[in-house]
């Protein structure tokens, strides 16, 4: 999830949105009194977005998937059958041990702290799932953000933007955050394919097939 900044981070713009990405302590603060504070675990929108991301995936299966702000691991663990390998990111290291505890009986799973795009795992991967977790980001971490990806991405690989658009205090809209990725994209992973819903977008992006098109 957001990277690191400091005690400017609470600080908001004209229009209510922090003008800073959040950081480590905003995430922990959301945990602190609730284990599932987005009820990623329950609510039907999360069940219903992770059916419609699932389907989303150009390819039956994958070799090295990474899922970025897995939070407790609950897509996480729907993604493990169609990869060999799936390595979750987050910044809460209690949510990681219960993103452990629910995939308990995945071994192809495993989970790594990380508050990107400051920290970022070794390795390459052909899938990249980017899901309710750009708009956390102000503008100068999301380009970051877009060069890890185009880093890691194998050829060939698909990256999927999730994200929701409602209002909210987070440094940019879910429209802002996916365009703003895009953008960024463009010289090594173009839109594959879009769709859209009244409170979310879906967007897929796909390397090109040799790394003379990878960002550096």
């Amino acid at each position: 999830m957001g990277a690191e900044t400091g005690a400017g981070a609470s600080a908001e713009t004209a229009t209510g949105r922090r003008a800073t990405s959040l950081d480590t302590n905003y995430f922990m603060g959301m945990y602190a009194t609730d284990s599932d504070p987005w009820r990623f675990a329950t609510s039907a929108y999360e069940r219903d977005k992770y059916v419609a991301t699932l389907a989303a995936l150009p390819r039956a299966h994958y070799t090295s998937a990474l899922d970025v702000g897995c939070s407790i691991g609950v897509f996480t663990r729907q993604l493990c059958p169609r990869c060999d390998a799936v390595l979750g990111l987050d910044v809460v290291p209690s949510v990681l041990d219960a993103a452990r505890v629910r995939c308990a009986d995945r071994p192809n799973a495993r989970f790594q702290l990380a508050a990107v795009p400051a920290e970022w795992p070794d390795g390459r991967f052909d899938l990249i799932v980017i899901s309710e977790v750009a708009y956390y980001l102000d503008r100068a971490d999301l380009a970051r953000l877009v060069a890890r990806v185009g880093s890691a991405l194998l050829p060939g690989g698909d990256v999927v933007l999730v994200h929701w658009l409602g209002v909210a205090h987070y440094p940019l809209s879910g429209d802002d955050a996916a365009e703003g990725f895009i953008a960024g994209a463009r010289g090594f992973a173009p839109i594959l394919k879009q769709a859209r819903t009244a409170e979310y977008r879906l967007d897929v992006l796909r390397s090109a097939t040799s790394d003379a098109g990878a960002a550096r």
